[in-house]
Formats: C-alpha cells, structure tokens, sequence
C-alpha cells in the first residue's frame, strides 16, 4: 500500500482474495454458451486467442521469475546485495491482477469494437506502426508520467508502493496501485488500438506487443546483469534504445534517475541518466564467484514441493507446504513435467537460496530428486554419486560445513554421510548430519517433570540418542517392538539399561518416534503428546492429541534473505538439522558429524541459543 493512498488505490477485486479469477466467470460462461449454441466452428480467431494469450503471460511471467530467483540465489551477478523478506513477498503475490484487468479489456474491446472481430493473424504494415507509436509517444508519455508520479504529491499516493522494493524481482515490475496500473494500460492501449482503427491492427501483432511489455519489464526488474556486452558494441545505437537491469535498479535506489521505460534515450535526452549507470553494467556483468560458508544439501520432496522451492512460485514458497492452495490442482501438469526433467537431465545438485547472518553466508542446494526416488533401490547408487559429486564440488569451492538435509543422509543410503567421509578422508569441508542438535530440540521438547515415554521404533541415530539420554535421567523408556527393543537395549549404559522396559500394554502420555503411523496413534490415551524425532511432519489422525513440530528451531532476526519457508515449517523456522550446520561454522568446529558419531547435545544446544536461534513451541 502507497504511504497516504489515494483515490483507486486498491484493486476493485481486492476484498475476493484467492477467488478474483471469479471476476472472469461472466467472460467464460459467455465462451461456454456460444461454443454449447454454435459450436467452435463459429468462433472467429480474435476470440479464440484471448485464453491462450492470458495463460502465455502468466507462463512467461512464472519463467522470468524462477530464472531471477535461480540467478540471484546463486549471487554472481548480482546487482543489490540486500536481503528479501516476507513483507515484499505478500506485497508482491498479487502481480496477476494485471493479467485480470488485462483479459478483461480484451473481452471489452471485442465487444465494443467491430474491427476487433475481423482482425487478421498478422498485419506487417501494422506491427511497423505499432513499433513507432512505442518508440515515439509512449516512451515520451512514460517518462513524463514517470517522473510526474516521483512528484511527492502522487508519489506518496501512489508510486511508493511500488518503490517500496529496493530488491526487484521480475514481477516488481506490475506492482502499482489500481488508479496507475489504468493510467499505464491507456498509454500501452495506443499502439494496439490505433493500428486496429487504421485497419491494420493484426493478432498476432497485439500478442507479440504484449509478449514485448512483459519481456522487457519482466528483465529491468531482475536483481542481476544478463546482458552481454558485446551486444551494445556490435549495435552501438542499441545502448538508447534497451534498457538493462542494473539500469533500472538504480532508479529502485537512486529514486531521482533512469526514468525512461524501456528506451533510455529520453534520460539523455533530459539529463536524467544516473552517472554510475555504465560502471554498475559493467561491474555486475563480470560479477564475482561467491563462496557460501555453509552449504544445506536438500533434495524435493513431493510432486507439489516443485512449486515450493524458492525458484518455484513465489507465493506458495512463503507459505508451509502443508497449507496448500486452491489452484495447485489446476497446474500438477507442471510438477509431472518437472519430475521427469529432473529425473532425466538432473545431473548435479543446483542453487536455490543464498541466506546471510552477520559475516556468514549460507547457500541450499537441492538434489534434483524425489522422495519416492530415495525409496527404490536401485536409485540409491545414482542419488549418493548425487550428493558425492555435491560434497566435492563445496569441498574445491572451500565451504566449510555442508549439512545433510532430509533423505540425503538416511542411513540405509550413505550411513548418515559416513560413506564419503571414508571414501574421502582428506576432505576439508564438514559433513554434518544435525543429529546432536535434533535430539536435544527432542529433549527439551519433553516436559521436565515426565516420568514415562513410549518410544515408537528405536531404528534412527536420533531415537537411539534420546532413548540413551531419557534413561540416563531416570525415565523410563517403554517400547513395544521386541527387536528394536534388543538392539536398543545394546547401546544404553549398563547403569541405566533398567529404566529401557519392553511392554506391549502400557501407554504413557509422552510418545517419541521417527513414525508414529495411525495404528499406534489411536493406541494413546486422550491427550497424549506426540513428538516426531524425523525430520518429516507426522500425520494427525486425533484431534484430542497435541501434535509437536519435528525437530526446528527459529533462526535470529539477524538472519537476512529469508522469504521462503522450509518445506512444512512456519516462517522463519528452520529444521535442527539444517541450523546444525550452522552451529558447526558459526563456531568454527573442525569435525565430522555422521555415522556414528555425534556432537554433544548440551554443547550444540547451547552454541545454537548463542547464537540467537531459540526454541521452537507447540505446533
């Protein structure tokens, strides 16, 4: 919202929230009754087109914005170096008003203008004149408006709102209040309506006009430089004609420069060039190989979870994937397709998140694998060449932690990581698997005056140190699965194997596991507490139960970057594993954590409230 809005600030669908495609069901319902009455033979191209039209654009826009996100995740070109939040994020999840508003002037055209309906695909004469109404008045009309709108007057009423990121993204570009994106679509309509009233107005010459707005508004907002240089030196005049990101990020920063829409030659013309733009193009085109200190090893986990990474679509990424929204249904074509392109080309893990903490840089890499994949057995080979070639490519990059995220360090895969650090025992980043961490969130999450746990399993590096520590302190472990129950009863001190108890009929209030499936939980009394020691969510079959999050915790206010949330957690939570890694770099410890062995759950707990992350409460 602009500083002091004014009149048609809001959009008129506003109030609607998810459901303002509704707004378009009297344009569908009117396709409906004419395809029902007359059949498709009767639909002239014009009409035909304008679906198709509003589905590229929303197309095009989500490539532009996976792409910027994937470029400035990975930092090297980066043009400002700040973080994004949520605040940006939700400001900026209603980008596809404009596809709205858009569709709707299409059906209005159509209606109101005869010609419209007669328009051929394409009309040469008419794509010459529309590209001379864009390069002559609308780029000067823009730029008047443009710095008209800077005015303090419409700028607090207005344009602050879309000045309110500092850090563009490519869909920045159509944030504006209702009353400018009008005043924008009135300057944009000149070029299409004209050539239709001249008679040379074509269809395919309104798309590819659009296609072109989208294009070149979609690349000034992105926070990275794309454009080679050898571009404006083959086609000097081509420097006022096309703009370039770090162009029109200055004015993001600057406010007072680089006015022009997508042809800065009226900048020169007016004296409004930014003096730094041609060294801030040059310094953020060579760029520089960032090296993060710590490296999280994910991988996706469901066909949905495509959308949820940071480079998916942005609004559902800021939100816990076990909250899903209304049109995920509508687009699972999308997540197939993903699936086996990632299946088929996925060769080596990518970036997806650069995160930042005082000096320390942090980046996620994601092996391009599913949960199912971890499952089969003759994947597991490919999957751990997967994380090898991950580990070895932060060990040369000189990382210094890479914490084992999910699957990828299952112990029936790699041992919890002990695989490599044998195959590599010279290796200089740390391999850490968060266990120590996680189970000390698991035990602080136990009430401090219990008496009684029911463990369910007893298979996990995680269950196995909790069980360890609960009979240490005196509380009885019961366990009703004889073989994990003899291999646990192994591992506990002798002095304390007698609070380890194996019973088939007794069920305390507390119950601790990796899975705790629907057969076990309808065995709890009313009121049970249910604790998972995965880094998975549990299924909540009983509403008379407290459910606890798997092992996470908040991470500092100090942590910048954050705008998506990690898998089902809430925002600005992260699982203990992954602030392990953390821990590990944050304080400089130079050994391994996988396999066996563990770091010690007081001394981790302890550097983790150090440094500002803090417990997790009841979820």
């Amino acid at each position: 919202m602009a500083t002091r809005p004014g009149p048609l600030t809001e959009w008129p669908w506003h109030w609607m929230g998810s459901f303002k495609y509704l707004v378009l069901a009297p344009a569908a319902l009117h396709t409906a009754h004419r395809v029902v009455t007359s059949g498709w033979g009767d639909m002239d191209t014009a009409y035909t087109t304008m679906l198709p039209a509003l589905l590229l654009r929303m197309i095009h826009n989500q490539i532009w914005i996976s792409l910027s996100r994937h470029q400035t995740a990975r930092r090297k070109h980066i043009i400002v170096d700040r973080g994004l939040e949520f605040e940006q994020v939700d400001r900026e999840s209603s980008w596809d008003d404009q596809i709205i508003l858009m569709t709707l002037f299409f059906y209005l055209a159509y209606a109101t203008i005869p010609s419209v309906r007669l328009m051929p695909m394409w009309e040469t004469k008419g794509a010459i004149i529309m590209a001379l109404l864009h390069i002559g008045p609308v780029e000067f009309l823009y730029y008047w408006f443009h710095r008209a709108l800077h005015h303090h007057f419409l700028y607090s009423r207005y344009h602050s709102h879309h000045h309110a990121s500092i850090v563009t993204e490519p869909i920045t570009s159509v944030i504006h209040p209702f009353a400018e994106i009008l005043a924008y679509f009135v300057l944009f309509s000149i070029p299409m309506l004209i050539p239709i009233f001249m008679g040379y107005g074509s269809i395919l010459g309104v798309v590819l006009y659009l296609a072109y707005i989208d294009f070149m508004n979609n690349m000034g907002h992105c926070n990275f430089e794309m454009l080679p240089k050898w571009i404006f030196q083959v086609v000097p005049p081509l420097k006022y004609l096309m703009y370039t990101p770090s162009y029109h990020s200055l004015h993001h920063t600057q406010f007072r420069t680089n006015y022009s829409l997508f042809m800065p030659f009226y900048d020169y013309i007016y004296n409004t060039m930014d003096k730094s733009t041609d060294e801030l193009y040059e310094r953020t085109l060579i760029g520089k190989e960032e090296t993060p200190d710590v490296v999280h090893l994910t991988h996706i986990t469901t066909l949905q979870s495509t959308y949820h990474l940071r480079v998916g679509i942005a609004s559902i990424a800021s939100k816990p994937s076990d909250n899903p929204v209304w049109y995920m249904w509508m687009i699972w074509p999308m997540a197939w397709l993903s699936m086996v392109l990632a299946w088929v080309y996925g060769s080596s893990a990518f970036v997806v998140e650069s995160l930042k903490l005082k000096k320390f840089k942090m980046q996620t890499w994601v092996i391009p694998r599913y949960n199912f994949q971890y499952g089969l057995i003759r994947e597991r080979e490919s999957i751990n060449k997967l994380i090898e070639k991950a580990i070895l490519d932060a060990d040369g990059r000189g990382v210094k932690v890479l914490s084992l995220g999910l699957l990828n360090q299952a112990k029936q895969l790699n041992g919890s990581g002990e695989l490599f650090t044998n195959k590599y025992p010279e290796l200089g980043v740390r391999l850490v698997d968060g266990s120590g961490l996680a189970t000390a969130v698991v035990l602080k999450s136990i009430p401090s005056d219990t008496k009684r746990v029911f463990l369910c399993g007893g298979n996990s590096k995680v269950e196995h140190a909790v069980a360890t520590a609960l009979c240490e302190r005196g509380v009885q472990v019961i366990m009703n699965q004889k073989k994990e129950y003899d291999m646990l009863k192994l591992r506990v001190p002798e002095s304390s194997v007698a609070y380890l108890k194996f019973s088939s009929d007794e069920t305390p209030q507390i119950w601790i596991g990796d899975i705790i499936d629907d057969k076990q939980q309808i065995r709890a009394p009313k009121g049970a507490t249910f604790i998972p020691t995965s880094q998975f969510p549990l299924k909540r079959t009983r509403q008379d139960c407290t459910y606890l999050s798997n092992p996470a915790m908040k991470i500092p206010e100090a942590m910048q970057n954050v705008h998506t949330c990690e898998n089902w957690l809430p925002r600005r939570v992260m699982s203990a594993w992954r602030v392990a890694g953390m821990v590990h770099a944050l304080q400089g410890w130079d050994i391994h954590e996988c396999g066996d062995d563990m770091m010690d759950i007081e001394k981790v707990w302890s550097a983790a409230i150090k440094h500002g992350f803090t417990p997790l409460s009841k979820a």
